[in-house]
């Protein structure tokens, strides 16, 4: 296994660049889908939703079956695959990845930081007071809102050691599992692409789902190639964000649909 991490290394940003382009490539297709169910919805006469009850119970169900997989493989053994997996690639990225790279993708995983996405929130909440979007603004308010306790409850749960990362790049202090910054970008990007859905025509949405999945996709990884994070560290980051997520927005929706009976 330490040949096959090795070689990821080396390769790190060009396996980044593909997973972003497979990331964009899930995206479309979601977007299609929604596009095919709300054409469907509207033919039929019904009011068309941006998920349904039975999609959000499939997810919940899902995300939750494969965090508890993640967490299982890495407390289980300490030697078992994945935290060999996990320990051997932060190995050969802390040989391969240099400096200069290691300051740009910083600068990337900054836009997942706690405080940059408090005060983003703060602004979308604000935008949308200020359009008297009151539904909108209190789903928001209840995603975002959730995102700390949610996580550092599940980190203090877990109590998982940090990655060794001495560049000097980054230093981060507290537990590592699950990823704070995967949680956070999964709610946060994926609550604002449902916001702007919500408020944009048509032709944006396209766009909105893929900025907001290559957003998610770029920082979560960001945080594996500076070796704050264990791989599955943020893949237990996405499936805990994504399981909250789905929570909000059907919470969302069914209030919306709620309203307008």
């Amino acid at each position: 296994m330490n040949e096959h991490m090795e070689w990821i290394a080396a390769h790190a940003l060009p396996l980044w660049a593909a997973l972003l382009v497979l990331a964009l490539l899930a995206g479309d297709l979601a977007w299609q889908w929604n596009r095919r169910e709300r054409n469907a919805a509207l033919a039929g006469g019904r009011e068309p939703l941006a998920i349904r009850g039975r999609t959000v119970a499939m997810l919940l169900v899902a995300m939750t079956l494969l965090f508890a997989a993640i967490a299982l493989a890495v407390g289980a053994e300490a030697q078992g695959w994945l935290p060999g997996f996990d320990v051997a690639l932060a190995q050969g990225l802390r040989t391969n990845m240099r400096p200069a790279t290691l300051h740009l993708i910083a600068a990337v995983s900054h836009l997942g930081d706690l405080w940059t996405v408090a005060a983003a929130g703060v602004l979308v909440l604000a935008i949308l007071l200020l359009r008297r979007q009151l539904r909108l603004a209190a789903c928001w308010t209840v995603a975002m809102t959730g995102i700390v306790p949610i996580n550092s409850g599940l980190k203090a749960w877990f109590q998982r050691a940090r990655p060794p990362h001495d560049a000097g790049i980054i230093i981060e202090h507290g537990w590592s599992f699950p990823s704070g910054h995967a949680f956070g970008a999964v709610v946060f990007y994926g609550m604002l692409a449902y916001v702007l859905l919500r408020v944009l025509p048509l032709p944006w949405h396209r766009l909105v789902i893929a900025g907001a999945v290559a957003m998610v996709a770029v920082i979560g990884v960001s945080r594996i190639l500076l070796q704050v994070h264990y791989f599955s560290d943020v893949m237990a980051g996405y499936a805990s964000g994504l399981a909250w997520l789905v929570l909000c927005v059907g919470g969302a929706e069914w209030w919306r649909l709620r309203g307008a009976a």
